[in-house]
């Protein structure tokens, strides 16, 4: 017969209660089990730990060696429970980031392993959307974060500048426009350009301000994403506009040339941006001060 903890607590309930009766009500098990392994343990130990009486039970001093010893595993048991369930894995938690094309390659890259290292309980799930639909999605409550830029009306939402977010504009490095540093769009417009695809929310905006200039942009290719676009102007088929970040990145595989853009619509923000930050679910508090705290410094971008 090998005992263990419930026996312990058995004989503890017992004698607290000072009833085999109550002892195994307390235990939540029939009276007759108790009495069972009341016996088992007294043939274990070949002592008797309990005198029967008409009146209740009383300890043998077997007994009472019994009790102290019960109680201090009962004790070291609780501390044990307790120290492993620092070790205890925890089912991974999820939280969703939506972003737009600029903060999903520019930006986040660098970030992200950082927090998920020091977070190995949480998964990131990052879901990519054109901004103007992450404000929408923020909105109707269906995303809880999100970065977007400045150009959309948020307003409405509570919002955090995270990281400065200019465009320039990108040309082959023998191109009449290579002689600039900055530039005005409307200098631009008159030659043909690269672009990403029509439903890209930065392509949006760039042709929004061609039409309040009058313009309508010539487009002699559109391609999907940055690094397209930059290959293929530096082989001189037109010129781009695309994130500065984008181009500091792209720059030491391709030869362009880069001119800042003037006007307030191209020194655009990424804003981290929510319904109320103060209601948002724990994860999601740590993770928006986590990204605030290593937002990108200038000498980065």
């Amino acid at each position: 017969m090998r005992f263990d903890f419930f026996d312990l607590q058995l004989v503890l309930h017992i004698v607290s209660t000072g009833s085999l009766t109550k002892g195994a009500n307390r235990s939540a098990i029939s009276l007759q089990a108790a009495s069972e392994r009341i016996k088992k343990l007294e043939q274990y130990f070949d002592t008797p730990l309990f005198i029967r009486h008409t009146t209740g039970l009383e300890l043998t001093s077997a007994g009472h060696a019994f009790v102290e010893h019960a109680r201090q595993l009962m004790a070291q048991k609780d501390q044990l429970e307790q120290e492993m369930q620092r070790f205890r894995q925890k089912a991974p938690e999820s939280l969703t980031l939506w972003c737009n094309s600029s903060a999903q390659s520019e930006y986040l890259p660098p970030l992200l392993p950082q927090y998920l290292v020091l977070h190995p309980e949480m998964n990131i799930d990052l879901h990519e959307a054109e901004s103007s639909e992450i404000v929408e999605a923020l909105t109707k409550g269906v995303a809880r974060l999100g970065l977007v830029s400045s150009f959309f009306d948020t307003r409405h939402l509570q919002t955090q500048e995270f990281a400065s977010d200019p465009l320039v504009l990108i040309c082959p490095a023998e191109h009449a426009l290579a002689q600039y540093r900055e530039l005005n769009l409307v200098d631009a417009l008159n030659y043909g350009f690269i672009g990403l695809m029509p439903h890209h929310s930065l392509q949006q905006s760039i042709e929004t301000q061609a039409k309040l200039l009058g313009f309508n942009i010539q487009y002699r290719l559109r391609l999907p994403n940055f690094g397209a676009i930059a290959e293929v102007v530096a082989k001189g088929v037109g010129i781009a506009i695309m994130p500065a970040r984008a181009a500091q990145r792209l720059q030491p595989d391709y030869r362009f040339h880069s001119i800042q853009l003037l006007g307030a619509w191209a020194n655009r923000k990424l804003l981290l941006a929510t319904q109320n930050f103060a209601q948002l679910p724990q994860s999601y508090q740590l993770f928006s001060k986590f990204l605030l705290q290593h937002r990108p410094q200038e000498d980065e971008r």
